[in-house]
This record gives C-alpha cells, structure tokens and sequence, in this order.
C-alpha cells in the first residue's frame, strides 16, 4: 500500500495559508467548527471501504479489569460531527468459520453465536445481518489502517477480527468490528487510543452486500462510530444513513446503540465465562 495517505494539494501561497487562518477563525468564533480536509480512500480487495476521513460522532466504554486493582475501568467519551470518506465496493466474503487460538489462547467467540440474525430495539428499530466473516488476520490492509495495525503489531497479540454487515428497517447501513487480543490491556488500549483520535478512521467499512438493494453510499457520507471493550475483545460498531447525509449524528448514534448492545453482550457473556 503506498504510503502517501493525503490527497496531493494544489498549489498554495501566503494568500492562501491567510485565508485558510481567517475562515478557521471565523468557525471558531461562531462556535463552528472547519470541516476536516479530504484524504484518499484506501483501495481494498475483500468488499471492504475503509474510512480515512475525519470521524462524525465517537462514543468509547470499556468493561474489564484493570492491571492494579481489578475495578472496571473509566468511560470516557468524545464526539465531533464532520464528514467522512467511502467508496463502492462489492459484497463481503462468505463465512469463513471461527479462527483457531495461536499459541494456546483461547479461540474467539464462534462467528453464528457472535453477530445476532436480527436485533430489534426498545424503539422498534429492526437490525438485519446480510453478511458475516472472519478476516485473515487482525492486520490485513483492507480490514485495518496503518495507526491500528502498528498497535496490534505492538501488543501482545491478537487472535482475529470478525466483521458483520446489517441494515435497518429504515435502510440505514451499519458495520460492526470485533477485534480478540490475547491481553485485555492491549484491548483497553485500543479502544481508548482510537475513540480519542476521532479524526482518523482505523477500521474497514463494508460495502452492502450484492443484492441487498441497499446502494453504495456517496463518499461524503456522514459516519457515527463507537467503541466498546470486554476483557480481550474490542467492539466498533460503525452507522450511515441510508441517504448518507452528513447530519443527525446523535439520533444515528441512538439508533445504531440496540445492534451495538447487542453484540457487545454477547461478547461480554462469552468473555465472562473465562
């Protein structure tokens, strides 16, 4: 993958570094914020659009013992709507089935038990999977950026990622990500570092899946992502609307909670039994 992660600028003088300041300063003064410069999509191989723009709403918590004391460790949260990057892509792989442990850990949960067929929320939202596998490894260039796969590169290790496509009854688009470490503290690591650079995707977006009828999203659509942690296994889950607008970030977040709950139970139920 090349290593150039910007789209080249144009040319650009004192003129235009002076306007540049004026209009940042002007959206500070309104209480508005800029919106983030461009960066290229990544090409990808396995139907995966990997975000590389800056993040519209974040949300973090993890549950799990700490390395001192053992008491659950703190929530912190931070949100900042904005625009993101995708591009079309096909569907995902089939289910390739459950990764074996390395080195005696124990395995990941089975990918049938792990992503629920359907979900439905005290609102009466209605979340439906149109596809689900196991990718190679934690580290794969269409499934993680440069900045996550270095920390998993860096942590004692990670045992797989499994990824999920689901739409609503709206159909509204959304993603989750669950990534098995082989140290809960590399987990807690991971999700806080990623939900506080909220500026900078990490995590692979899927393309609907061929014959969904749900269309590839534009790529200035918005994006909400949020990250949980149970003891080794980190949760992203990941929403756009289904016209892709860049708005209603809260509401998308709200929306997307039931599906992340969802999952990050059923993690927290298999991780809980040691």
């Amino acid at each position: 993958m090349p290593n150039n992660h910007e789209i080249p600028a144009g040319p650009s003088g004192p003129d235009d570094e002076w306007n540049d300041f004026v209009r940042r300063f002007e959206a500070e003064e309104s209480g508005l914020q800029p919106p983030p410069r461009a960066r290229r999509v990544w090409p990808l191989n396995l139907g995966l659009a990997l975000m590389a723009a800056g993040a519209a709403f974040v949300v973090l918590k993890y549950t799990g013992a700490s390395a001192d004391d053992g008491t659950a460790a703190p929530a912190p949260a931070a949100s900042a709507p904005a625009r993101a990057t995708t591009s079309a892509a096909p569907s995902i792989a089939p289910s390739r089935g459950t990764v074996a442990a390395a080195g005696g850990t124990r395995p990941m949960m089975p990918l049938a038990e792990l992503f629920p067929a359907d979900v439905k929320g005290a609102s009466g939202a209605t979340f439906t999977r149109l596809g689900s596998t196991v990718m190679e490894s934690c580290t794969e260039p269409d499934g993680v950026g440069p900045r996550l796969a270095a920390m998993i590169e860096d942590s004692a290790g990670c045992v797989g990622e499994q990824i999920a496509f689901y739409k609503d009854d709206r159909n509204n688009q959304f993603n989750v990500a669950v990534f098995t470490m082989k140290d809960p503290q590399d987990t807690l690591k991971l999700v806080t570092e990623l939900a506080m650079a909220f500026d900078d995707y990490q995590v692979a977006v899927q393309a609907p899946p061929a014959g969904s009828g749900l269309p590839p999203l534009p790529a200035d659509s918005g994006l909400v992502q949020a990250f949980t942690g149970h003891g080794r296994v980190m949760v992203v889950a990941m929403g756009q609307w289904s016209d892709g607008r860049t708005a209603d970030f809260q509401k998308l977040v709200d929306r997307m909670k039931p599906l992340q709950d969802a999952v990050s139970q059923k993690v927290g139920a298999h991780e809980g039994k040691g």
